[in-house]
């Protein structure tokens, strides 16, 4: 895919802030000096901001996103299917946020009831479907399984990740049970499903099954990535920042494994991978033993 386009692309994202400006510009006369700028989940509004303030966090917020969005995709360099799609995402979220400071102004301009449940449905839905491109993609051909080749297995998960999410679900459900509007209780349950699956993949934990054929990587009985040994060009313990998060990260020739901050990069002729680990040096030596296990029988 062409990347030129894509960091066309990506840089288009910033006309978000001029056409926000504009949003306020247009109308700026016939706004009020004092504006509903916050509302509850039954469309009234419960919080109020000077005009002029309320143009400065409209356009600091969508700063504040552009600057974490450009910096994710800014490290792209060959951008692949997760890349397009969550650059896809990340229009669709400025489009929200776009339409949504178009709701407020609407509402002090003509009174018009602020309805967000349409916007945040599609943010979720595309949230869902994001995380579904990111399972499906990058697997490569499963490796084949012959009982003769010698095989170990790593499991990386984190039960503190895990009780983390749970507990965030169990607070999005309580949320969902005390909101008296159907339509935004049925959109909720989105980022219920997205945590729960969370709490689901990290006590599960990504396995690491290591064959004569290379290294292949699961989660909850799902193939995620499969790694030819042939395609392994070099290994070693690298620590993981904390900053790039954790589960299944990265896009374009990078992918991450990882629930901890530590782990193994493994160079590969089409990228890398990082597999997280509590004790990286097991993954090393399983490493070993599947390169030492092929030179054996490319010796007989």
């Amino acid at each position: 895919m062409d990347s030129k386009l894509y960091r066309a692309l990506t840089a288009m994202l910033w006309l978000a802030l001029p056409l926000t400006a504009l949003q306020y510009w247009s109308v700026w006369d016939q706004l009020p000096t004092r504006m509903a700028t916050h509302f509850g989940v039954s469309g009234q509004p419960n919080g109020w901001m000077m005009r002029d303030t309320s143009l400065i966090f409209a356009m600091v917020v969508t700063a504040v996103i552009l600057v974490a969005f450009t910096w994710a995709l800014s490290r792209v360099r060959k951008p692949d299917v997760l890349a397009w799609s969550l650059l896809g995402m990340l229009y669709v979220v400025v489009g929200v946020l776009f339409s949504i400071n178009l709701a407020v102004l609407n509402y002090n301009l003509y009174g018009r009831p602020l309805n967000v449940v349409p916007a945040l449905a599609v943010v979720f839905i595309a949230a869902i479907a994001l995380t579904a491109v990111a399972l499906l993609t990058k697997r490569g051909v499963e490796l084949p399984r012959h009982s003769d080749v010698v095989e170990t297995e790593e499991v990386h998960g984190s039960p503190l990740w895990a009780s983390v999410f749970t507990v965030l679900t169990a607070v999005e459900l309580g949320v969902i049970a005390v909101i008296p509007l159907g339509g935004l209780r049925w959109v909720m349950t989105l980022p219920a499903l997205l945590l729960l699956g969370a709490a689901a993949l990290a006590w599960s934990g990504f396995r690491y099954r290591f064959t004569g054929h290379g290294v292949e990587i699961s989660t909850l009985g799902f193939r995620l990535r499969s790694i030819p040994l042939q395609n392994i060009k070099a290994y070693a313990v690298a620590p993981w920042n904390p900053m790039s998060g954790y589960g299944i990260r990265g896009i374009g020739e990078s992918r991450a494994y990882v629930w901890g901050n530590t782990g193994v990069r493994i160079m590969l002729s089409d990228g890398e991978v990082f597999l997280g680990h509590r004790e990286p040096k097991r993954i090393m030596q399983d490493l070993n033993l599947i390169r030492q296990n092929q030179k054996a029988r490319e010796n007989t």
